[in-house]
């Protein structure tokens, strides 16, 4: 079983709402109980009086970081399934600044507001009636600068992995030993501003740095799985489907979905630059398999439940390999076109006279026609004629996959 579990698949929305309603009482209990409730200790971060919210904040991020990639070193939890927030960066900042400010200010953050005015809290209730105000003056104002917000510095599911190019567990590592001396740092910053007497704070926090530094060098040695190591966690289940050709679709089901407006198809083409000069279907988007990967990010980040991929290549043999790197990969929906470039051809190019099929044996996974140049998708039958293939039959076989529900967390 891999982790995380699609909890509606398995109890039912009522349960699933249920967990979810007991996680966030939990959080929230937390919160009151760690003194978030009380805009003045939150307050007091800011003049180094009391670092309780850091050292909080930072220590269940920190927690949570090291036991997500130890599991996902370990092959128990799916990262690709976790939904990591999509960076906006210039957007970002500026959102960060404005809530920075209100945090100052008001002495809440949005999740902290709301544990105020549950236990009852004046000052809480008039920050979340605030937080709704933005909300309802951003949603009045958004359509003269949704441009920018939505595309000022995008990234996609962007990381410090991906930022730094080293291996997660060495970020890991990294970032909890950076933690534990902010730690240390802001406790001195408590002792010098706050008056605060250390020799009062608990002697076995000592003992959960040493433990949490211990668990993070354990991530770099456990190292994160590699494409093949998923493929051959789940080719049990998957090549079956595989053999079977349950995920190779017809060129005749691969056109009537080009114009199906209920699916958001992806066509990857995943053979070399050459051959896609040469003819491509129309609207393919060029996904050369040594490049596939670095696309997989933001194809996880985008998923969705009508959202289809289709692999092409000019037989079946390296759509397969690219097939099963994005099943690997936690892709939803992915499908091959069978036969590849060569049976599209096949169904749709009969009637080009430029276009020769050759008369002996092609080797795998090469073209098996001549073509006069490299018109690319300006054949005719890259993009066939809709009313002399209206009437086309083939046996159907895309199902869609439902997309997990986005998670969040943190203190808004």
């Amino acid at each position: 079983m891999t982790f995380p579990l699609n909890l509606e698949a398995l109890f039912g929305k009522p349960i699933m709402f249920l967990i979810f309603g007991l996680i966030g009482f939990a959080f929230g209990f937390v919160l009151e109980s760690s003194g978030f409730g009380n805009s003045k200790k939150l307050a007091a971060q800011f003049y180094f009086k009391d670092m309780t919210v850091l050292k909080v904040m930072f220590g269940a991020i920190i927690t949570a970081m090291v036991l997500i990639f130890m599991m996902v070193g370990l092959g128990v939890l799916d990262y690709n399934q976790i939904w990591v927030n999509p960076t906006y960066l210039w957007s970002g900042i500026v959102g960060g600044l404005i809530m920075g400010v209100g945090f100052i200010v008001g002495g809440f953050c949005p999740g902290t507001s709301l544990v105020a005015m549950a236990s009852g809290k004046i000052d809480g209730l008039f920050f979340v009636l605030g937080g709704l105000f933005g909300i309802f003056l951003f949603g009045e104002t958004e359509r003269f600068f949704d441009s920018w917000w939505q595309t000022s510095g995008y990234l996609g599911r962007f990381t410090l992995m991906d930022w730094l190019k080293v291996p997660t567990g060495v970020i890991v590592f990294a970032i909890v030993v950076m933690a534990v001396l902010a730690f240390f740092a802001a406790e001195q910053l408590e002792k010098h501003f706050g008056n605060r007497d250390l020799t009062k704070e608990p002697k076995k926090r000592v003992f959960g740095a040493i433990a949490l530094i211990s668990m993070a060098a354990l991530v770099i040695l456990i190292g994160m799985p590699t494409t093949e190591q998923k493929w051959d966690k789940v080719a049990a289940v998957k090549e079956p489907a595989l053999a079977n050709r349950e995920v190779q679709i017809e060129p005749a089901e691969l056109y009537k979905t080009l114009y199906d407006n209920r699916i958001k198809l992806t066509l990857l083409d995943v053979r070399d630059e050459a051959d896609f000069n040469l003819f491509h279907i129309r609207g393919t988007q060029h996904a050369p398999l040594s490049e596939l990967p670095a696309l997989i990010p933001d194809m996880v980040a985008h998923s969705a439940s009508n959202k289809v991929y289709v692999v092409t290549s000019n037989d079946e043999a390296t759509a397969t390999q690219a097939w099963k790197m994005l099943t690997a990969e936690s892709v939803p929906n992915v499908y091959i076109l069978g036969g590849g470039i060569n049976g599209w051809i096949d169904a749709f190019g009969k009637d080009e006279p430029t276009i020769q099929k050759v008369t002996f044996p092609a080797p795998e996974d090469q073209l098996q026609y001549i073509f006069p140049a490299a018109l690319g998708d300006r054949y005719q039958c890259s993009d066939p004629n809709p009313i002399e293939n209206e009437e086309l039959e083939f046996t159907p076989k895309i199902k869609l996959q439902m997309k997990r529900d986005k998670s969040g967390g943190g203190c808004g």
